[in-house]
């Protein structure tokens, strides 16, 4: 945040605004224009109302995978250092997959939802079900494709 009038660590100094025009931010500006041009097959985002660091996005399931017709809510809060950082993905709907946390996604990608890889993964239990159990496996991720539907 940029330093405003008042003395220094008073709050006045500490609430004015960053600089609105940051290279993050115009590239920002220019990957949601692309997006809005060219959407990407299942996957859908935008920025939140008066904050283009933070988007929410939708991956839909892809057809004929375990995933498929579920849709899975997820932010991506972005540093003043994208596009050489990745933004930071947490998923707001519940998942189970190899590559994923409760709640935290590896990678932005709707692809890995087909090919998952369980050598590298962020959820040991996907992942050894994913390996040793796939009947199981895609029992479960069915369970979740099923509260995609009913969840806020």
């Amino acid at each position: 945040m940029a330093r405003g009038k008042g003395p220094p660590g008073s709050r006045r100094a500490r609430l004015q605004p960053v600089r609105m025009s940051t290279p993050a931010r115009k590239r920002l500006m220019r990957d949601f224009k692309r997006l809005q041009q060219d959407p990407p097959a299942g996957i859908s985002g935008a920025p939140q109302d008066n904050n283009i660091m933070l988007w929410n996005a939708v991956i839909f399931g892809p057809d004929d995978t375990p995933w498929d017709g579920g849709t899975f809510k997820l932010t991506l809060q972005f540093t003043e250092d994208y596009p050489n950082k990745p933004p930071t993905v947490r998923f707001v709907s519940r998942m189970f997959h190899p590559n994923t946390s409760f709640y935290h996604f590896i990678g932005v990608n709707n692809s890995l939802l087909c090919d998952p890889n369980p050598n590298s993964p962020a959820n040991s239990e996907a992942a050894r079900m994913f390996s040793e159990n796939k009947r199981e496996y895609n029992r479960r991720v069915r369970e979740i494709v099923e509260q995609s539907w009913t969840a806020d």
